[in-house]
Formats: structure tokens, sequence, C-alpha cells
């Protein structure tokens, strides 16, 4: 199946915000409509935006119910969500793709919203973007970042991350180039989803990042459980952003000396395929956004990810 793109923004169109995961902060959240609204989009905040429940933002139902208003709504042209967090795998069987399909809109998020754009790119096939959220922290995404995402939603420019050498991932690679459709996320999200619906890879180039968990253990078991349950095979590339805190691994005596570098390497090395370590996109600071379900190039030579626009 063709990926299928929505319009690009303009301005004017009505933008929905929503909070599939954790709960956001108000006043993070504000900023990040103030920054919407500077480029002439109508923003509204989901009924649930702020409830709590537990560590999610709201029971699974009213989650659910905000993204299905959200989908449903002809007149909402995208859909941001406030955080990651918690929560999104909870609700992704309840979701009304048949609407997304119907009348396409972008889902925009990273982190745990990974499950979402899992599900929209295995049920209608729509591109989406992995980017920043409404809970706006100017400290930690800053103009470049805000630039990027306005692109990325109201322009058809294809979007070309550049390797970062300072970045943990750069030191993880295997010479070559590679076309396919981008697909992934967040490791951890995009391991939980083996057998509960992920999507396939084959022919994908497979992107992923991650943020500390359980440590180095954690990202074994994400990759052997990928590897083992066949998912990664036809893969024709690999992406590998940020993987977060793990820099204290590296050279710890009881971990044999290894780092997330050699857990990476003795997995992905074996794949045969192109990879690009070192994009400068994750959980750090001042992130891209990055189209999810598109046509996408890796050059190793070059250093670069290449991604067609999620939007037309």
């Amino acid at each position: 199946m063709d990926t299928l793109r929505a319009p690009r923004l303009m301005s004017g169109d009505r933008v929905r915000v929503v909070s599939p995961a954790s709960p956001p902060n108000p006043d993070l959240v504000a900023a990040g409509v103030e920054l919407l609204t500077s480029w002439g989009l109508r923003v509204e905040l989901a009924e649930h935006a702020f409830d709590q429940w537990g560590y999610m933002a709201g029971r699974d139902e009213e989650r659910a119910a905000d993204l299905n208003d959200a989908f449903r709504d002809p007149g909402v042209r995208a859909v941001f969500a406030t955080r990651g967090g918690k929560g999104a795998y909870r609700i992704v069987d309840d979701l009304d793709f048949d609407a997304l399909a119907r009348d396409p809109k972008p889902v925009i998020g990273f982190s745990d919203i990974t499950h979402l754009h899992l599900a929209v790119w295995r049920h209608c096939r729509l591109a989406g973007l992995h980017g920043p959220f409404v809970n706006w922290n100017a400290s930690v995404t800053g103009p470049a970042s805000a630039e990027a995402l306005r692109r990325a939603l109201m322009t058809t420019d294809p979007v070309t991350v550049h390797r970062d050498p300072s970045e943990v991932t750069a030191q993880v690679g295997a010479a070559g180039s590679a076309t396919g459709t981008l697909i992934g996320g967040n490791l951890s999200a995009v391991r939980t989803q083996v057998g509960a619906g992920l999507p396939s890879l084959e022919g994908a180039i497979l992107f992923l990042e991650d943020n500390r968990g359980t440590g180095l253990g954690e990202v074994d078991r994400s990759l052997t459980q990928l590897s083992r349950s066949g998912a990664l095979d036809g893969v024709r590339g690999i992406a590998l952003g940020q993987f977060r805190g793990f820099e204290q691994d590296d050279g710890d005596p009881t971990l044999g000396g290894w780092g997330v570098v050699d857990v990476l390497r003795d997995h992905l090395d074996r794949l045969g395929v192109p990879i690009l370590g070192g994009l400068p996109a994750g959980h750090g600071d001042n992130p891209p956004t990055i189209p999810i379900g598109t046509e996408a190039t890796i050059d190793t030579a070059a250093g670069t990810l290449t991604v067609q626009a999620a939007v037309r």
C-alpha cells in the first residue's frame, strides 16, 4: 500500500492538542499553544488533556476518546501530543483508524507516541511526524526545533538530518546507502509492539532511539526480541538516533567493559545492512522533526538521513 499523506497545514487550520500518555505541565503546554498560534493555526485542547489517572493523563477510555474525537472531526487538520511518558500503548486497539484513513491528518510526537505512529502505519499507512511535544520548554526545544517542526508541517520540503560525531551512536556504523520506508522511533516502544501489532519492517529503514531505562540489559533484551521474533528480517538499513543516559556504562568493569555502542554493534552488525549512527534525534535537546512512514535514504558516506515529507 502506498503511503497516505495528509494535506500540509495552512494558516487558519484547526489543530487539536491531546494527551495520549502521561499528563503534561499546563504552563509548558500554554507555551506550545502560543507557538502554534503564532503560525496562524487555531489550537484546541482536548477535553481530557490535563486529566490525571495514576501516571497517565486520564483513564484509557478518556484518552482514546480524545484521540478519536480528533480523528473524526473533519475540521481538525493535525493532532499534537502534549508529551510521552507512559500509556499510549494501552489504547492503540481502541482507536478509529478508519476515520483517520478517510480524513488523513498527521500525528505529531515521539517517545511513547511511537506506539501511535506504529499503529497508524499498520492500519492505514498514514505518514506522521517524530517531532517535539506541545509541552514546550524553550530551554530544551529552541528556535531551530520550532522552525523544523513548522517546515515539516507547512511545507512539502524533504527533511535531512546530519550525523553528529559527538553522539554516542556515531561510533556505530556499516558503510553503504539504502532506501526504504522510514519506520520506528523509540526502541522500547518498537519492542513492546512485537506480538501486539508491530507492522512489517520488510523493506524499511528502521529508525531507533532510546532513553535509559534499566540499562544495557534492556537494550539487549529489546534487540534480542526483535531479532528472535523475525521482525528485523528484510530491513534495508538502520538509522540510529540518540541513546541518552548510557554514557555512564562505558567501560564499567561490572558490565565487562561494554557500553551501549558494543550492544548495538553486537546485534546490528549481523544484519549486513548499512547503518548510520549519530543522528541527533531522540530525547536530547533541540530535536529535529522527522517524517515517519515516507521514503528515506541513509548515506553513510555523506552522514545523512533524507526523508520525504509527511504532508502533501
